[in-house]
């Protein structure tokens, strides 16, 4: 199975994942980054608003880069109630 690295970019800064983990292919790569994303985010409220302008930069074995998942797309909003009026 192919190795993917989950890279965490903020602004100019990187941490970077020098273990990755060993996936299918890069679909799974896209739902463990939007796990990851979710877990970060609803683990570190108080960086919230920083973590909301990062990205997760995942790589394949070879560093190229394979996909890269704002973090602002793990934010799932509150189903539309057809009942409220404003």
């Amino acid at each position: 199975m192919p190795r993917y690295f989950f890279h965490t970019q903020i602004g100019a800064d990187r941490v970077t994942d020098s273990d990755g983990v060993e996936l299918c292919d890069p679909d799974e790569a896209w739902e463990t980054a939007r796990a990851t994303a979710r877990t970060l985010m609803g683990r570190d409220r108080a960086n919230q608003a920083r973590l909301m302008t990062a990205s997760l930069v995942v790589t394949d074995e070879a560093g190229e880069t394979v996909l890269e998942f704002p973090f602002a797309e793990a934010v799932t909003l509150p189903p539309l109630n057809d009942d409220i009026r404003h």
